[in-house]
């Protein structure tokens, strides 16, 4: 027997929700489904955030069931591009998807061919992203703009001086606010190469240790 899981969605407190689910528990009913779980969302179609979809895809990922049954592919996502996604991620689980009204079923031939369609559409967003990401990567190194974090600054000749006080890795990083990893990264670049490592060796084995 298919595990199955119901999402549906109202837009407002005072709608109930009961409707969607008596159909889509009359319709598991019919096909022999066994329902694991309800998710609701009582919230617009337009919002991002959706608590209970998240609930269900974290669900999808970690196996829990294998059909989704919606009331209309409208409940289950905010955007034809959202449902797009949706849908692809659902296929890429292995998990079939139902809706009631549009009486759309991605386990049955017409659904599979959805599925091929949906999956190439999500995969030609993603090139697009993807090539408008590297475009404007392109353009900014054009424009002589600095790409990606600020470098950290560093005094190492205080770092260096303190070193010599022999203050350690540990001490070096709380006292500049930066990580032990860049400590000894611009201990090496001034020269302290070898008392870096020694010492990074050595507060690495205290913390685990400790």
């Amino acid at each position: 027997m298919k595990r199955a899981v119901l999402y549906t969605r109202v837009s407002t407190c005072d709608q109930n929700p009961e409707t969607q689910a008596l159909d889509l528990r009359r319709l598991a009913e019919q096909r022999g489904f066994k329902i694991v779980h309800e998710y609701t969302d009582r919230i617009s179609g337009a919002k991002a955030k959706r608590p209970a979809l998240d609930q269900m895809l974290a669900a999808a990922h970690r196996r829990e069931f294998d059909i989704v049954l919606v009331w209309a592919a409208d409940r289950l996502a905010r955007s034809v591009r959202h449902f797009l996604e949706v849908l692809d991620t659902l296929n890429h689980l292995g998990i079939e998807f139902v809706s009631f009204r549009e009486n759309l079923d991605t386990g049955g031939p017409l659904g599979r061919a959805v599925i091929v369609i949906v999956s190439a559409v999500a995969e030609l967003e993603r090139n697009l992203i993807i090539e408008r990401v590297r475009a404007g990567l392109r353009r900014a190194r054009l424009e002589g703009r600095t790409l990606g974090r600020k470098p950290i600054e560093i005094d190492r000749a205080g770092l260096l001086r303190d070193r010599g006080r022999g203050l350690s890795l540990a001490q070096l990083a709380k006292a500049y606010k930066i990580s032990r990893t860049s400590v000894a990264r611009a201990l090496k670049r001034s020269g302290d190469h070898t008392s870096a490592v020694l010492e990074n060796t050595r507060d690495r084995q205290e913390h685990r240790a400790s």
